[in-house]
């Protein structure tokens, strides 16, 4: 059985920063795409960043304030999240992709966890 799971969300104040946590179990992810997606209340679900084998990708929004990482020893990949700002403010969700591919479409990712609340005030 595949799990992710989130860890690291919170409340923080804009210019503020978070670093969340996504653990994988039941599988070997390192030749996953593992990716960030968030989701505010009446938004579809939008592309946060991800990263394959060689390759990461961010929006544009986050750009030079995220950072993604991945330690596939520990089947766990982390995102950095620096001045942050109220806009960033939704359930950010773990997806992995186990065919490695570079996407940024949600759908294409086959296994979620169950989202983290992320919430910046001004």
């Amino acid at each position: 059985q595949v799990q992710l799971a989130e860890s690291g969300g919170g409340s923080v104040q804009a210019g503020d920063s978070l670093r969340l946590s996504c653990a994988a179990s039941g599988r070997s992810f390192s030749g996953s795409t593992m990716g960030w997606f968030r989701q505010a209340p009446g938004r579809e679900r939008e592309f946060v960043a991800a990263i394959t084998f060689n390759s990461i990708d961010y929006a544009e929004s986050v750009k030079g304030r995220f950072t993604l990482s991945r330690d596939n020893t520990e089947n766990t990949v982390y995102l950095q999240m620096n001045s942050l700002k109220p806009e960033d403010t939704a359930v950010y969700y773990c997806g992995a992709d186990s065919f490695g591919r570079r996407s940024t479409w949600y759908r294409l990712y086959a296994y979620w966890g169950q989202g983290t609340q992320v919430t910046v005030s001004s």
